[in-house]
């Protein structure tokens, strides 16, 4: 199986370097937004090519699937350009930054595309865990935090480059209390650049913000996040019902049922499972162990965007009328 990739960041190592351990997988194109960077990352594998542009990437190789890992003001034309070759693909999240996903969306149905789209949280031992016991109770309320340090890199505090702090990395505890709670309905948020525009030139994003949510099944939650930390901090999804509390974190489940209180430790890599499962889809055409379709993480996306929605016009947004969603401006 050949596999390419599009972007040189983080992402993409993270996933080459799984694959490469894998048998029967051969990374054999790499493309940058520069040559240079395309040709750093293939020089370390014996295979692969660079490329400094999609569509000469996908005309010279026949690749077999391709991950895409750009931020979100990249994606669109990379997606199509798949589309276009029915190349199955994985994303990593967000899926963008605007309505382009939607469109997205309805080609990849129309054509049966194979996707997965990279929110690992759905793939660890301790979220199956914590899915099993809410069989055991009704969740009343959740809250929900990312709190943590802002990542120094230009296009992330570029609000019209990255969506924001709630787009580009909380999308992740969306996106967990969509899998464990259910679908959401409603979204009111509020934002506030309250320190970090003073501190590092060329912030435009939210340093700090709160939004409040309502679930199709009557459950409550909040989540809070921050970059104003000087470390990261913490992180993950608290659910309270008449049973008692589950925490999830990073790396660890916490229950707590009146005095007694049991913790759970993440014993495998949910970033190996994730990729596994898309590869194997791919290979078998059994698609039915991916937890995260293209289709599936659309409506995450429509929930953070109308998050940045609601924190613009100080209205709460519904779901349930609301298809579209505005860019963020500067708040």
């Amino acid at each position: 199986m050949k596999v390419g990739f599009v972007g040189t960041g983080w992402f993409s190592k993270t996933h080459a370097r799984i694959l490469g351990e894998m048998n029967g997988v051969d990374v054999t194109a790499f493309c940058g937004t520069s040559m240079e960077k395309a040709e750093k990352e293939a020089r370390n594998w014996s295979n692969a090519t660079a490329y400094a542009n999609v569509e000469e990437m996908l005309d010279k190789q026949k690749l077999d699937a391709v991950y895409i890992c750009v931020p979100p003001y990249a994606h669109g034309a990379i997606e199509y350009a798949l589309l276009e070759r029915n190349i199955p693909f994985f994303v990593e999240k967000p899926l963008a930054m605007n309505d382009a996903p939607d469109e997205i969306a309805k080609k990849i149905a129309e054509t049966g595309l194979i996707t997965s789209v990279g929110y690992h949280w759905r793939y660890k031992d301790l979220t199956n865990r914590a899915l099993s016991l809410l069989n055991e109770s009704q969740v009343g309320m959740a809250l929900g935090y990312w709190m943590g340090n802002m990542p120094m890199v230009p296009w992330w505090r570029d609000v019209h480059k990255s969506g924001g702090q709630f787009v580009e990395q909380t999308t992740h505890i969306v996106d967990l209390l969509r899998y464990l709670c259910g679908e959401i309905h409603e979204v009111y948020a509020a934002f506030n650049n309250q320190i970090m525009q003073g501190k590092v030139e060329g912030t435009t994003v939210p340093d700090v913000g709160s939004v409040t949510m309502k679930l199709e099944n009557g459950t409550i939650a909040t989540i809070y996040n921050t970059c104003i930390l000087p470390n990261s901090g913490r992180v993950g999804l608290e659910l309270y019902s008449d049973e008692g509390v589950i925490e999830l974190h990073n790396d660890l489940l916490r229950v707590v049922k009146g005095n007694r209180v049991e913790e759970f430790k993440e014993e495998s890599n949910p970033y190996i499972t994730e990729n596994q499962i898309f590869l194997d889809a791919v290979l078998t055409g059994d698609t039915s162990k991916i937890l995260s379709t293209y289709q599936d993480a659309l409506k995450t996306h429509h929930v953070t965007m109308a998050a940045n929605q609601s924190a613009l016009s100080g209205q709460p947004i519904s779901l349930r009328k609301n298809k579209k969603t505005k860019k963020m401006k500067d708040l």
